[in-house]
């Protein structure tokens, strides 16, 4: 039997490769929303950040997920995405 490949995926926020389990997904949808996929499966284009507050401060500063979802990211979705992330790390 063969065994499970790995999947990694590289944080937006520090550039560093993690398995993709270790990420959380952002994603934007067919309509041009973002959120935080917290289970890995919504539809539309994702981007991988850490789960910590700082990696979410540096994606936001050098708005590499702004690149990576081709999508301009309103402050308040940043905020709510820290929120998120914040109740996801408790």
């Amino acid at each position: 039997m063969k065994a499970k490949k790995e999947v990694k995926r590289r944080c937006v926020g520090c550039m560093q490769m993690f398995d993709k389990r270790e990420l959380i997904r952002v994603v934007k949808s067919p309509e041009g929303e973002v959120s935080v996929d917290l289970t890995g499966k919504k539809n539309g284009r994702g981007a991988y950040i850490c789960k910590s507050p700082e990696c979410l401060n540096k994606a936001r500063k050098k708005r590499s997920l702004e690149r990576a979802l081709s999508v301009r990211i309103d402050s308040e979705v940043y905020d709510r995405m820290e929120k998120e992330i914040a109740d996801a790390n408790e």
